[in-house]
This record gives structure tokens, sequence and C-alpha cells, in this order.
């Protein structure tokens, strides 16, 4: 079994802010279930690739606010996310 370095507390809430939007997919309707992974797991794999990871100022301001869409997401009223994109 390969050692693995431990994780930092920054990347630990990363870890739980993307298995808390999954989960809650998992409530939402099957087709929504599959577009809210898709949109979460680019965005979290668009980030981790673009962003420096010695930014913590702006790491924990993507993790704040990832909290902030999360706890909007858990609303059963929610159905989706809706997504914005922006052209460079």
């Amino acid at each position: 079994m390969a050692s693995r370095s431990k994780l930092s507390g920054i990347q630990k809430q990363v870890l739980a802010l993307y298995r808390g939007f999954l989960r809650t997919a998992r409530l939402k309707a099957p087709e929504e279930r599959r577009r809210i992974e898709s949109v979460v797991s680019a965005e979290f794999r668009d980030t981790a690739r673009n962003v420096d990871r010695r930014n913590f100022v702006y790491i924990e301001y993507l993790l704040r606010r990832g909290k902030r869409q999360l706890e909007q997401l858990k609303n059963p009223d929610i159905t989706g996310l809706a997504t914005l994109e922006v052209k460079k």
C-alpha cells in the first residue's frame, strides 16, 4: 500500500464540500442529479487546474461561496443548478 501524505485542513474542507454537493444531488430528480454532478465535477476540476494552491485567501473565498451555494441547493424548493459561462 502506497503511503499518502496527510491532507491539510483546507484540502479536507474542499473534499467535504465536494462530497456535500454529491450527497445533496442524490436528493434531486434523476435527470437533475446527473446534471448537478456533472456541473459540480467540472467546476471543481476547472478550479483545481486554474487556482494557485498557495492562494489561500482566494481558496477560502471559494469555500465560503461553495458553502452558500450548497445550502441553497439543499432547499427542497430548489430543483437544480444554474450555470453561467463567461467567455475569456
